[in-house]
């Protein structure tokens, strides 16, 4: 053969791989299939959408997690939410949306499944799974659910929720990112599907985004899975690898954002600055009988409510600090805070706060550190009108 074709020819994937601890990082589009008969057979691997080695051992960890036959993958944990709405949902379904939702969950409702002729009621976060199901018509297809609420960790019972839904074969999908997969299991509580941001606290690394989606039922997963294909979502292998790599040390990680994050709770529930905190495992919660409860244990994200004060002390405090970063992410090593007043407009249900709404991630620095640092933040706050 010509040297070009050797060139190209030469070097290729070798027929056997070396056994390692992690799968291999398979880059490709194109899988070679052994004969004419494979080009066509739906139970072989014919595409390399999928990404391969890497992405399917994500997908049999994080089954394991989830307590699952399979997970579906997402190049997001926003997608993995509007997929799976895509995935069952049609036009002429009504779907009842927590109130508290991640706000990016909301546009997709407002802005997409309008538009697809599907409607959205959103829902008070304190209502009892009585009071929920007497929103339910016969055109309601699915309930979201959210337990702790984003900003405002509000606490849904989600078993009797659930079990209330699925009486009315109605579907329940949970965001589970709180949680991580890891302190609440939504599927053995009777939750429909659970989806979560594995860019949180799966990854733990701030650096790559995946989301998933899993269930019991097999009707709901044969379509989460075809819609996958359908509409061409897929995934990174080095982002697969990365996400597999950060759910080894999960079950380390969590709980010392679990430590960190009761420490600077209880820290913060003691300055007079401080009207509240919006914590489901401190005590005094309104939620925390049902998060002891259901929940074992307690990641490092949670709001507080400040005393009556200016938008520039606020801005004040915020532009104080050294070690919490500004950003609206979360679970990754590193604490983050941001002003929550500007998205609580959106809500529905309005929500009565006594002062400015602040959302704090707590990571993985000394907790001696991070105090000192809010400190320092308050004495800007309190030097500002």
């Amino acid at each position: 053969m010509d040297e070009e074709t050797r060139l190209i020819r030469k070097g290729s994937a070798p027929e056997t791989l070396a056994r390692t601890v992690n799968p291999p990082i398979q880059r490709a589009s194109t899988v070679l299939l052994p004969n004419a008969a494979s080009l066509y057979d739906d139970n072989q691997l014919t595409y390399g959408i999928t990404g391969l080695a890497s992405p399917a051992a994500l997908q049999q960890a994080l089954a394991e997690l989830e307590g699952s036959p399979d997970v579906t993958l997402y190049p997001s944990g926003l997608a993995a939410i509007t997929g799976v709405m895509l995935a069952v949902l049609k036009a002429g379904d009504e779907i009842l949306v927590v109130d508290s939702a991640y706000k990016p969950t909301r546009r997709f409702c407002d802005r997409v499944l309008t538009r697809f002729g599907v409607k959205t009621t959103y829902y008070d976060p304190a209502l009892s799974p009585e009071a929920l199901m007497a929103l339910a018509t016969p055109a309601t297809r699915m309930i979201l659910l959210e337990a702790p609420g984003s900003l405002t960790f509000e606490m849904q019972d989600i078993p009797a929720m659930a079990k209330a839904a699925n009486d009315r074969g109605i579907i329940t999908l949970i965001d589970n990112t709180w949680a991580a997969g890891f302190y609440f299991k939504p599927l053995a509580h009777g939750v429909t599907i659970s989806v979560q941001a594995l860019t949180k606290y799966v990854g733990g690394h701030s650096d790559c985004f995946m989301g998933s989606a899993t269930t019991m039922d097999e009707t709901i997963g044969n379509q989460l899975g075809n819609a996958m294909w359908d509409i061409g979502w897929s995934v990174s292998p080095d982002d697969a690898y990365q996400m597999l790599r950060g759910l080894r040390t999960l079950a380390v990680r969590l709980p010392r954002h679990q430590e960190n994050g009761l420490k600077v709770a209880r820290w913060l529930q003691q300055r007079p600055e401080v009207s509240r905190v919006l914590h489901p495992a401190l005590p005094d919660d309104p939620g925390h009988a049902l998060w002891k409860r259901d929940f074992t244990g307690a990641c490092g994200l949670f709001g507080l409510v400040l005393k009556p004060c200016s938008q520039r002390a606020v801005h004040a405090f915020l532009d104080e600090l050294k070690l919490f970063g500004l950003g609206f992410s979360w679970g990754g090593y590193e604490s983050l805070a941001i002003h929550c007043d500007p998205q609580l407009k959106d809500r529905t249900v309005p929500v009565s706060l006594e002062g400015p709404l602040l959302r704090l991630h707590i990571g993985l620095e000394a907790v001696e550190d991070l105090t000192a640092d809010l400190d320092r933040a308050f004495e800007a706050l309190r030097a500002t009108t």
